[in-house]
């Protein structure tokens, strides 16, 4: 595999495929990116450390600073696995072979093995870098996997089209698998950093972790549970994952007195599991409150003006009523000419009260005065109406009585992805940003979110977004220090709130989650980067399109795929029951297609699997590559 970037996505990513997948990585960056840090990094580094200091000195956690507990600074949450790993200075891990080079040119690419490799990630922060140096690895090895990352969704799409087409001419073969049989397939795929990251933020505030599966439309997370007791099997879920190593020493359950983690144990494993914790895969979803739907003539209404326009419309029509009504009593002419003559001095129409009653006159002149009060709140319904001051009014604010919401700060193009992703799982949000011109603000006008516009620093800003209600506060600006101030004043509001901050610098993150801990121990707390979530995305893009994902056990790994039951003879003509081999895979769903695409999970083990089926399964590495009919793959 070969990483190609300059910025920590391709740091982590690198360590991603050497940690998670066992591949044999090559890392191209910049020669400053192994001298030279950027400025802003510098300076959190400089906070990391006063952080440190306050830490050490106001609770005393000399020695008892790792990101452990429930994840921390970009913890897997996993067991003993690390938080955050180095993610630009020094060399990476694992003997990943790094090569400096100040561009992906052709000689850089050559000698960086892409004619012999398997799939090369172009990850620059430049879409044009990125398009440029995978055409030219596609020339050099039209049987290599691409994986680009592009903000460009559009560009993305037709570039992905090209350059498979192009892969499948060079290699005489129309979907580009290779001819050898090793099953790798030539194909490109392009990503982006928000997208993927966004699912990953959105569990982390909804559950408290960042290790999720998104497929078929559905957010998956392994979760642990504990024994149900001898003999009595716990719930499984959508699926059992796996047993965990036995907590007792003299515990032998495991295959052949194995004291390590049994992965896809089948039934009477389980059963027989004893006090050890089972590993179940289940959907994120949303249980509380949901945000009214918006739908009828009275939300119509409240969106086309604002609540103070529409106040001042009632106290209008109220004051015409009131007229009217003096009138008539005054007068004691009928109630609907009382209405029409007091309209007609609203209007300032002709018709003076002259040498009539005292009661009569001050009516028109009452009605005169509203009659000039009445025209710029009508020119101004008008104008909002045609939508030239609709920018700020046409939001909704937060309704009354609103709870168990997540508080959204920020809605650039992070933000404004983990908005859409939050509300697909109809999950109540309340956005707040200080910009009236942010990208997300039209996104969240179109989802009907409420939305606080104000400094997040200022005093009553998190108050007015029901900050003391909340669920959850994500803060995920491009600006450390506003997310840090944000999420240290709602901890003072609340401090049992469960917070996610994303933080640019892995130190800093560390820092932050230790002193976050330290201060309140039993709150949720979760300090994450783009790249850290968006890294696992990118590997799994790299080991084929078929690869959906990955879960650390212990220190062992399950992959998810999506694999076409056709030419695998595992599978074809079996049942789901014969199908499933312990230790090795086990099909999860079958894909529905047609007018309701999505997965069917309920398989039962009876189901025959066809050839024109499309399952989900998870398996372990070396599982995978004898089911798939890859060389050379013989990781555990």
């Amino acid at each position: 595999m070969v990483v190609c970037g300059d910025d920590g996505l391709a740091h982590r990513l690198a360590a991603e495929l050497r940690g998670v997948y066992g591949e044999q990585v090559t890392l191209v960056v910049p020669a400053s990116e192994r001298s030279v840090r950027p400025p802003v990094v510098v300076r959190t580094r400089a906070a990391s450390a006063l952080l440190d200091r306050v830490v050490t000195a106001a609770v005393g956690l000399t020695g008892n600073g790792t990101a452990g507990g429930n994840g921390g600074a970009g913890g897997t949450g996993g067991h003993g696995s690390p938080a955050h790993s180095s993610g630009t200075g020094g060399d990476p891990r694992g003997g990943i072979r790094l090569m400096e080079a100040a561009e992906p040119s052709e000689a850089a690419l050559a000698e960086a093995g892409v004619e012999r490799a398997d799939a090369l990630a172009l990850v620059y922060d430049d879409d044009e870098t990125n398009i440029r140096a995978a055409l030219t690895a596609r020339r050099l090895n039209p049987r290599l996997r691409l994986v680009l990352r592009l903000y460009n969704r559009r560009l993305g799409q037709h570039i992905e089209a090209l350059l498979d087409q192009a892969a499948a001419l060079a290699a005489g073969s129309a979907d580009g698998d290779s001819a050898d049989g090793s099953g790798f397939d030539a194909s490109t795929t392009v990503l982006s950093d928000a997208d993927t990251a966004a699912p990953a933020l959105a569990a982390t505030a909804l559950t408290g972790t960042s290790k999720v599966l998104q497929t078929g439309g559905l957010l998956l997370r392994a979760v642990e549970r504990p024994p149900a007791g001898a003999g009595v099997s716990a719930a499984p879920g959508l699926a059992t994952l796996a047993l965990l190593s036995p907590t007792d020493p003299t515990d032998t359950t495991g295959p052949g007195g194995d004291q390590g983690p049994t992965l896809l144990p089948d039934a009477a494993a389980v059963r027989d599991g004893g006090e050890r914790t089972t590993v179940v895969l289940e959907q994120v979803s949303y249980a509380g409150p949901a945000l009214p739907d918006g739908r009828g003539v009275m939300p119509w209404f409240a969106s086309l003006f604002s609540r103070r326009l529409r106040w001042s419309l009632a106290g209008m029509v109220g004051c015409v009523v009131a007229l009217a009504v003096a009138l008539w009593l005054v007068t004691g002419i009928h109630p609907l000419r009382a209405f029409y003559l007091t309209l007609l001095d609203l209007f300032a129409i002709d018709d003076p009260a002259i040498g009539q009653s005292v009661g009569r006159q001050i009516l028109q002149l009452l009605s005169g005065l509203a009659g000039l009060l009445l025209l710029p709140v009508l020119l101004a319904a008008v104008l909002e109406a045609l939508g030239t001051f609709r920018t700020v009014s046409s939001l909704r604010k937060p309704p009354r009585g609103l709870g168990g919401h997540v508080v959204l700060l920020g809605l650039g193009k992070i933000g404004t992805r983990v908005l859409t992703r939050l509300r697909e799982l109809n999950i109540p949000v309340v956005c707040v940003e200080s910009d009236p011109e942010a990208r997300g603000l039209a996104t969240a006008r179109r989802l009907r979110v409420p939305v606080v516009l104000g400094d997040v620093t200022q005093e009553g800003v998190l108050e007015a977004a029901k900050i003391h209600r909340a669920h959850a506060l994500l803060a995920v600006t491009s600006a450390d220090t506003t997310n840090l101030e944000a999420v240290l004043y709602a901890r003072a509001v609340r401090p049992d709130l469960r917070v996610v901050l994303r933080l640019y610098d892995d130190d800093f993150a560390t820092a932050v989650y230790r002193t976050l801990r330290a201060a309140h121990p039993g709150a949720s707390t979760r300090s994450r980067s783009v790249s850290h979530l968006a890294a696992p995305a990118f590997a799994g893009a790299m080991m084929g399109r078929q690869i959906l994902g990955a879960f650390p056990v212990e220190r062992r790994v399950l992959l998810f795929a999506a694999v076409e039951v056709g030419g695998h003879p595992q599978l074809e003509g079996k049942t789901v029951g014969q199908a499933f081999r312990a230790g090795s895979w086990r099909v999860l769903a079958r894909e529905e297609s047609g007018d309701a695409p999505g997965l069917t999970w309920d398989l039962p083990d009876t189901y025959v699997l066809q050839p024109s089926d499309r399952v989900v399964l998870a398996a372990t590495r070396r599982g995978l590559a004898e089911l798939l009919g890859r060389r050379g793959r013989v990781g555990t």
